[in-house]
């Protein structure tokens, strides 16, 4: 006959445990002998364990009372759909572990390999940190949103970053990054930035500019990210409006006399 202590070790649990199982009515309690101690048989181990092992399989207590009770065939039944939860929720710790493993990786977590590797590609032409950054996390909800336009998306892309006019337009940003917004500099991008727009725009269409098919609210979103990480880029915005075109994630042109008091573009 076992003490309760040794009930508890044989079992691998406390004492705290056993008892705790005795009040829920999984364990039968035994009557105490004339030394006023309780005393366990064999087949106390064996219930204990049983009840320990479904417990610590995310059970319910009162789930573990009726499958005590249950004949075989209904324990075996209830202990094949343990086994199923149990493997389901392995597999999806498993991508837990991966998508953690992933997160030294930077870019690739949440971007598919095209956009990774257009992002590599401009910091190897040597394109400011903080405007990768801005691409990044554009792509990021863009991607999420519209991943079966990616390949699309990024096929422009890559036929852009080929234009040497576009990659100096990229370094001339570069340089205004810190610039205040009166910098005789953002004008003078602008004004370039600007002539570059019209000019592909006239050659290849409004669509191949401005043809980001996503809802408004992304687009102000990813606007939103542009304008925290480099905070001259909505001074930049203000000033491309006043020369025909008004947006950063979504372009479009407009008729540069509107919302400035009539005044012509500036020059």
């Amino acid at each position: 006959m076992l003490t309760i202590g040794e009930l508890a070790s044989y079992a691998g649990v406390t004492v705290r445990a056993v008892r705790h199982y005795h009040a829920k009515g999984l364990l039968p309690e035994p009557e105490r002998d004339p030394s006023g101690y309780r005393r366990y048989g064999g087949d106390s181990v064996v219930e204990l364990i049983r009840i320990r092992t479904l417990a610590e399989a995310g059970v319910p207590l009162a789930r573990v009372r009726e499958l005590l009770q249950a004949g075989e065939e209904e324990f075996a039944a209830a202990v094949a759909d343990i086994d199923k939860r149990l493997r389901a929720e392995i597999r999806e710790r498993q991508r837990h572990r991966e998508r953690i493993a992933r997160l030294t990786a930077g870019d690739s977590l949440a971007l598919p390999p095209e956009v990774v590797e257009f992002l590599d590609r401009l910091r190897a032409l040597g394109i400011d940190e903080r405007i990768v950054e801005v691409e990044r996390d554009g792509w990021i909800p863009l991607a999420a949103h519209s991943p079966e336009r990616v390949p699309e998306w990024m096929a422009r892309k890559r036929e852009q970053v080929a234009d040497p006019r576009l990659i100096a337009l990229y370094l001339t940003l570069s340089q205004a990054l810190d610039r205040a917004d009166d910098d005789s500099r953002l004008v003078e991008l602008a004004d370039k930035l600007a002539a570059y727009i019209t000019r592909v725009a006239d050659e290849r269409g409004e669509d191949y500019v401005g043809d980001v098919d996503v809802e408004p609210p992304f687009v102000k979103l990813m606007d939103t990210l542009a304008f925290d990480t480099v905070p001259p880029a909505r001074r930049l915005i203000e000033l491309l409006k006043e020369r025909g075109w008004t947006g950063w994630t979504k372009l479009e042109r407009v008729d540069p006399t509107q919302g400035d008091g009539g005044r012509g573009p500036a020059g």
